[in-house]
């Protein structure tokens, strides 16, 4: 009897295949941090729900929910999120983070957060999920992506952020990590993705911070961010 998986890349092989020819496989060159295929997101995340099944009627279900019932105010800042970086997380680390104080910090940060949006596009086309709107297009608002749902940028790139700022900051841990999973559910809110999208992000997130802190490199720099933020705070 054919899992879970295999009933779902079976039903999905023509487009695979299609998209293998069409899509340049992960390499090391192309990231700062990550080994060539590292991490598998086809081996690490669950794929997304078969069209047509209640499981994906659900999904969409809770994001017609959250759309309706959010409020100005909060789709405000969801469109604001639309582009972010480490200066996002300054709420939860202190007024003294601030962009241009941080040179090296921000090219760190600039180089990991690139790594993380490698593997999710690819992650991306792998899965090639419709968003929301483009399943329900009454859901359509604003500037509309063009690329795939699962696994959500958003979420996997604030996560991978939040993982590596909550190791410089280990005292903020906590209200950075919230800061990074709101910065993903607003992207429910506004109908961009599906809430497993989100969870399927954060799980990639860790993912990716496990391979990057095996990397030399990562570590070199990482402690240069360290002496950077040290020097700043003293």
């Amino acid at each position: 009897m054919k899992t879970f998986r295999q009933q779902f890349q079976h039903r999905l092989a023509p487009i695979f295949f299609a998209l293998a020819v069409a899509v340049a496989p992960l390499h090391a060159a192309d990231t700062h941090y990550l080994p060539d295929g590292k991490p598998d997101y086809a081996a690490l995340l669950a794929p997304p729900p078969l069209p047509n099944s209640p499981e994906q009627a659900a999904d969409l279900g809770l994001v017609q929910s959250a759309y309706h019932a959010t409020g100005s105010n909060e789709v405000a800042i969801a469109y604001s999120e639309k582009k972010f970086d480490i200066f996002n997380f300054t709420p939860a680390i202190g007024d003294f983070f601030v962009a241009g104080k941080f040179p090296k910090t921000e090219a760190f940060f600039d180089r990991v957060q690139t790594d993380a949006a490698i593997v999710t596009d690819a992650a991306k086309n792998f899965y090639r999920r419709p968003r929301p709107f483009v399943t329900d297009p009454s859901l359509a608002n604003g500037k509309l992506e063009k690329n795939f749902s699962y696994p959500s940028g958003h979420s996997t790139e604030s996560m991978v952020l939040a993982l590596v700022l909550a190791d410089l900051f280990p005292e903020n841990h906590d209200a950075i990590i919230a800061e990074a999973r709101n910065i993903g559910w607003h992207r429910v809110e506004i109908a961009r993705h599906y809430l497993t999208d989100i969870y399927a992000g954060r799980v990639l997130a860790q993912a990716i911070v496990r391979e990057m802190k095996k990397s030399p490199d990562f570590q070199k720099d990482f402690a240069g961010v360290q002496a950077e933020i040290a020097a700043a705070r003293k």
